[in-house]
């Protein structure tokens, strides 16, 4: 029974989250709200049983990609001085499409003969998915990782690179 609550949490931190991103005027604050909505995603991907991706989502998103925006914005110049960083424009429009987007997705729900299955047992894929990386998918895992490193160091000398 505590799964209707929690997944109610996730929902709200998701749509919330989303909400800020989309209509914050401050950059800055539309870059920390993209957290919440990263975590949210995540903990939807926990409710799929899929532990591995949620754990990758965190990982990469909240590790790597938001980290970088954030940085980005924070070493941005004149960040502070900045009136309105995020306009909304044509917001009747939106509100509009937005409204007979949900009435469809409400029709849609509504018209829909739901199927409940059996609860399934929770099963990691965390091993069989290391298992398939190190065995037959070794050679292109091994690949894309040295073109990430040829890339990464391509970047470090395009930057590096002294200005005449």
């Amino acid at each position: 029974m505590i799964a209707l609550p929690l997944f109610g949490f996730f929902a709200l931190l998701t749509v919330g989250s989303a909400l800020i991103v989309s209509f914050s005027r401050s950059i800055v604050y539309s870059g920390f709200a993209l957290l919440g909505t990263f975590f949210g995603a995540a903990g939807f991907y926990l409710f799929l049983s899929s532990d591995f991706v949620a754990v990758t989502q965190v990982l990469i998103y909240v590790g790597g990609v938001l980290v970088l925006i954030l940085f980005a914005i924070m070493l941005t110049n004149k960040i502070e001085d900045a009136t309105t960083s995020n306009p909304s424009l044509n917001r009747i429009a939106g509100a509009v499409l937005t409204f007979v987007l949900f009435l469809f997705l409400v029709g849609i729900l509504s018209g829909t003969d739901w199927v409940v299955q059996d609860e399934e047992k929770f099963a990691s894929m965390v091993t069989p998915i290391g298992n398939a990386l190190l065995s037959s998918y070794l050679l292109p895992f091994e690949v894309i990782s040295i073109a990430l490193l040829a890339a990464l160091l391509g970047a470090v000398v395009l930057v590096r690179r002294e200005v005449r």
